[in-house]
């Protein structure tokens, strides 16, 4: 089974003493031929005497001080790079996974060569945490936002990894947030996702979890930060000169079956928030709503650069007078062709204040009239 893709099982383990067995047990009972690596992160309970049981039957990795998971994947990845293997499969050792389904994610890897085959996990059925569903939706959100792919688990530990892309990859995390990092810089080189149904079992009797939510999620919160700027600036660009990119571009803006408000509502935000004084931060801002509103993105975009270099004068002297309007009560005309960048510097909360109404007006006019021109030049599409 394992080796028409010539690949391995890869399991990292810190104190799952109760389960880890368990899962080794069946992993060579479903795939009795394949080189199975287990990566012992530090653990400080019984795990290293029962895996010193297994002699030959697998390959140990095993080091005294914890380091994190992605840190043991890393390990795990190059000695499967080492023994020569093309593709790993890892699984995890709480027992949350089913060995029986490594057939489902060969059969995927089969049909889909090179791509790396995320097993999801229905984060809806009965029993699974409130804050693991909570976490994988927020993950989702971001993985989208990062890669412009949509994956219905981004948080699984079931997964098999084409090795020939890690090979000369370097990556800066090595704890829980590593597997949001190893996928995003994957898809960044063009690597294809599938996703494959898999089944799981949320057991509180046997089931250890070492995340911390507080420190992880914080840890996982940085590493988004800097992956959405590398985004904007390494992987956007990146895609938008790619032939299969700009047909995409082409099928968002046209978009058949999006309504006339729809576009409209997403060409009046991208104006709003081309006008909105957060300069520097309007599209890093805009996008991810643009995406949570599930907005038009192209033409958010194309609206949003109402702020290009030579609009940036006008609008900063438009919006000193609103708030001028608005704050003094009237508008000062003699002085109208006198202002400098200083006077707005230092009444920059007039600025502001009017720069939030100019942007207000700007949504609703651009919505208004970029409606009325849809209704009148285009149909309706079919509900």
């Amino acid at each position: 089974m394992l080796s028409e893709l010539n690949a391995c099982i890869l399991i990292p383990t810190y104190n799952n003493e109760r389960t880890l067995c368990t899962v080794i047990d069946r992993v060579m009972e479903i795939v009795p031929d394949a080189k199975v690596i287990v990566v012992n992160d530090g653990s400080t309970d019984s795990t290293l005497e029962k895996l010193k049981a297994y002699n030959s039957k697998i390959e140990l990795i095993s080091y005294e001080e914890n380091q994190g998971k992605g840190n043991a994947l890393k390990l795990g990845f190059r000695k499967a790079i080492a023994l020569g293997f093309d593709n790993v499969i890892t699984i995890d050792s709480d027992n949350q996974h089913f060995p029986e389904d490594i057939p489902l994610i060969v059969a995927e890897a089969m049909k889909y060569p090179g791509a790396v085959i995320m097993g999801s996990r229905n984060m809806n059925q009965e029993g699974v945490p409130s804050k693991s569903s909570f976490g994988n939706r927020f993950s989702n959100f971001w993985f989208k936002l990062e890669t412009w792919i949509t994956l219905p688990d981004t948080q699984t530990g079931y997964r098999l990894y084409p090795l020939a892309p890690l090979k000369k990859m370097k990556f800066f995390t090595k704890k829980f947030e590593f597997e949001i990092e190893v996928i995003v810089r994957l898809a960044w080189k063009m690597i294809k996702f599938h996703p494959v149904a898999i089944r799981v079992k949320y057991d509180p009797d046997e089931r250890v979890s070492h995340f911390r939510p507080g420190r992880d999620f914080f840890r996982i919160s940085v590493l988004n930060s800097v992956l959405v700027i590398g985004a904007l600036f390494y992987f956007y660009p990146k895609k938008l000169f790619s032939f299969d990119t700009l047909e995409k571009i082409k099928h968002e803006a046209i978009k058949p079956e999006e309504s006339n408000l729809r576009k409209a509502v997403s060409m009046g935000f991208g104006v709003f928030m081309g006008v909105f004084p957060i300069w520097g931060f309007q599209l890093l801002v805009g996008i991810p709503l643009a995406v949570l509103f599930k907005l038009n993105k192209v033409l958010f975009i194309a609206a949003a650069n109402i702020s290009l270099p030579p609009m940036i004068p006008l609008i900063i002297y438009g919006s000193f007078l609103m708030g001028q309007q608005v704050i003094a009560g009237e508008i000062d005309h003699n002085a109208i062709f006198s202002f400098t960048m200083e006077d707005i510097q230092k009444n920059v909360v007039q600025y502001a204040v009017g720069a939030v109404i100019l942007s207000t007006i700007g949504f609703v006019v651009t919505f208004l009239v970029s409606f009325v021109l849809l209704k009148l030049f285009r149909k309706e599409p079919k509900s």
